[in-house]
């Protein structure tokens, strides 16, 4: 799509925000993981992950080795993540991975990682599809619906996210304060 994806607008606020927020909602502390001069919001924390290979291993590697413990991983271009959706991976029966399942199909960049899928995440090859690394793993499915799950890859599903998400802030009541 070109740019800084992460940084991208929809709906008047960056792509990644989204899942920020899902995150945030259930976690304690968020942390984005990103190629070094990546765009951010600036309120977020950020571990630069290696340059290279640009590969979602890559940066779920680099989380897992710093994290101290088990990692809830949301790609940045995911805006339709939910805290609920973040929640039925979080209390689903562990495993090396906890992973989304949508339409039959794993979503691994929206995943619970432990610590024991490190060895096994660092020995896969470089190139390796990320999906094919799972199988080496014992690996929980959490079933989720596909529009839950999706991502923005391209300036049509930017334009589509756009719409639906200004259409879901038009129809969501405003807050009242107490």
């Amino acid at each position: 799509m070109g740019g800084s994806k992460p940084a991208r607008l929809v709906g008047g606020r960056p792509l990644i925000s989204y899942p920020l927020a899902a995150l945030g909602a259930v976690c304690a502390r968020v942390v984005v993981v990103a190629k070094p001069g990546t765009e951010l919001p600036p309120d977020c924390e950020r571990w630069d992950e290696p340059p290279e290979p640009r590969h979602p291993l890559t940066g779920i590697v680099y989380a897992l080795e710093r994290a101290e413990g088990a990692l809830l991983c949301c790609a940045a271009d995911m805006p339709f993540v939910t805290p609920a959706a973040c929640r039925a991976l979080l209390n689903a029966p562990t495993a090396d991975a906890t992973v989304a399942e949508a339409d039959g199909v794993l979503q691994p960049v929206f995943a619970v990682y432990m610590p024991s899928a490190l060895g096994p995440l660092r020995a896969a090859p470089r190139d390796a599809a990320l999906r094919a690394v799972l199988e080496g793993l014992r690996v929980t499915r959490v079933p989720l619906p596909a529009d839950v799950v999706r991502s923005v890859d391209t300036p049509e599903d930017l334009a589509a996210a756009e719409r639906e998400l200004l259409q879901k802030r038009r129809s969501t009541p405003p807050r009242r304060a107490r």
